[in-house]
């Protein structure tokens, strides 16, 4: 029995693009005994995090990759460069992998044209740890092969062969459609695979074959180009529209093997690949932000000392510490130990605490009530003691700056919301405006030193003038210390039908009546819409109904 990794795969991470959910792909790949599967989403790294943990917990060895757009310069903002042309790139190891980061990272930042570009001098720049495939059809190899510029498809191999050197792969395709209408597809995949195997063994670079995965299995291929036609807002009977092949699924090791009876080399050279691919974790403990005290900020040598000790566990250098005489000569001394941070952690602690009980007594003390309670002290003292601990203050630091700014400058910011408004320190530093022992509102629920885990802090500043705030903290931080989440939207059930009856061109009115049926019910699945009378009826009566609610079940999610 032949054995075959894919190397070559599309997620529902390459929005509207591909129908492959995560789960589902590693599912089946683990179904097929592969040993290995990768993910090369175009142009984003979007699904990595989740495809190494599902991946990895299945006992699939997880590939992480990217399909990206070469462009000969990724600064240059022309019509005629914003497509680009398909390159895989495959991080074999935790190198390659953060060059990989930073490969896509640059084609979004810098190269953004229509599409996040890159270009070959960043390939030159961070190749280091990745392996190279030539790629679909869409490929600078294969386009160079299709207009007749064979010269100029050899010089480009010889171009990538000399960046990665015997990481670097020529990929052949074949998709046997058996529709005329994608019947140039196979021509071509035909006419480029001869040119690739000549060039191979001219050059001796290995090939190897992949099947340019969209979507799980065969029987979602339908789906898969509804998908496509809300991508490019067109019809599903439009007569030349984009449209794929109905052959990306993933397909067995056997049914590689069957459409490459020739390439037995090119099958084993995806397993070769897969065991180039080290072992490693792509998590970390959170990179904590910096944020120094004001030069005009008294730093008490003892106060800052005895914060900083209490997280050295060398104890030659506790010693020296407490031997210090002055601020500067404890600087030097943590430095030549190589423990700056936890000083640096140890300074922001001070001003924290220093801001903290300056808001304290604004919020909480008058003059009939000139000094805080005992019950006020010690909830801002035990709330301190924990965000020291955990190493925080300068994360409250950074928020409470931002805060300050908006407020400043007349921006309107919510009173705060969430697990935060339990927090006293939040409230004293004016990060909130609703007091927690008025309430009584546990801080646990907000930072809890048993479980670790990164505050979360929620903040409403007005949507007209948040942008000022945004700006506020790239130009004070470095625009490339600072980014926005990411959050994505996916098909519900009602939404799920109304686009994709759109797509199938059936009347509003039809479609609003299948929608309609759907109940209104919180996070109801398609699947259970379905045993519901209404919907019921109206998926065993009508035969375009059925297709279009089995349609919307594969895309749904």
């Amino acid at each position: 029995m032949p054995q075959f990794v894919h190397l070559h795969v599309h997620t529902q991470y390459s929005i509207l693009d591909g129908a492959s959910d995560i789960k589902k792909i590693v599912a089946r790949a683990k179904e097929l005994d592969m040993p290995a599967l990768a993910i090369t989403d175009h142009g984003n790294m979007y699904g990595v995090k989740e495809f190494h943990d599902v991946a990895t917990k299945a006992g699939v060895k997880p590939i992480l990759g990217c399909e990206v757009y070469v462009v000969k310069n990724r600064f240059e903002k022309d019509k005629d460069e914003k497509a680009g042309d398909h390159l895989v790139l495959l991080a074999k190891n935790k190198k390659g992998y953060q060059n990989l980061c930073k490969i896509v990272s640059y084609s979004w930042t810098e190269g953004f044209y229509y599409k996040p570009r890159v270009d070959k001098e960043l390939l030159r720049l961070y190749n280091e740890g990745l392996i190279c495939c030539s790629a679909c059809l869409g490929g600078e190899i294969p386009q160079l092969i299709m207009r007749g510029d064979l010269a100029g498809a050899e010089a480009a191999v010889l171009e990538f062969k000399e960046i990665f050197g015997d990481d670097y792969y020529l990929e052949m395709q074949l998709h046997k459609a058996g529709d005329e209408r994608d019947e140039h597809v196979y021509i071509h995949q035909l006419e480029v695979n001869r040119e690739l195997r000549r060039l191979a063994a001219k050059h001796n670079i290995k090939l190897i074959c992949s099947n340019d995965v969209h979507f799980v299995m065969k029987d979602d291929a339908e789906a898969h180009d509804l998908l496509i036609c809300l991508n490019t807002n067109r019809y599903v009977d439009e007569p030349n529209r984009m449209r794929y092949t109905f052959q990306e699924y993933l397909k067995s090791a056997d049914e590689m093997a069957e459409l490459f009876p020739e390439d037995a080399e090119a099958l084993a050279n995806t397993l070769e690949i897969a065991d180039k691919i080290e072992e490693y974790k792509i998590t970390h403990a959170p990179l904590m932000p910096d944020f120094p005290p004001p030069p005009d900020f008294h730093i008490d040598l003892d106060e800052v000392r005895g914060s900083m000790l209490k997280k050295v566990e060398d104890e030659a250098l506790k010693e020296r510490c407490l031997a210090a005489a002055s601020l500067e000569e404890l600087e030097k001394v943590v430095a030549e130990g190589g423990q700056t941070e936890l000083l640096d952690v140890a300074k922001q602690y001070c001003y924290l605490r220093a801001l903290a009980y300056d808001g304290c007594r604004k919020r909480y003390c008058s003059e009939s009530k000139p000094e805080l309670s005992d019950e006020e002290r010690e909830r801002l003292e035990y709330e301190l003691a924990t965000i020291e601990r955990m190493g925080f203050p300068g994360y409250f630091l950074i928020v409470w700056d931002f805060i300050s700014y908006a407020r400043s400058q007349d921006i309107p910011v919510g009173p705060g919301r969430g697990s935060a408004a339990g927090s006293i320190v939040s409230y004293c530093l004016g990060i909130t405006n609703i007091d927690p022992m008025k309430y009584n509102l546990y801080f646990e629920r907000f930072l809890n030193p048993e479980r670790i885990s990164m505050p979360d802090i929620d903040i409403d500043f007005c949507y007209n003038r948040r942008d000022e705030v945004i700006e506020y903290v790239a130009e004070k931080y470095g625009r490339e210390h600072v980014s926005q989440i990411i959050t994505f939207g996916t098909l519900a059930a009602k939404a799920a039908i109304r686009d994709c009856g759109r797509a199938m061109g059936m009347s509003y009115s039809d479609v609003d009546a299948v929608a309609k049926a759907v109940p209104r019910e919180l996070g109801i699945t398609l699947k259970n819409a379905i045993k519901y009378p209404e919907l019921k009826a109206l998926y065993e009566g009508s035969e375009q109904v059925k297709k279009l609610v089995d349609t919307a079940i594969s895309l749904e999610g």
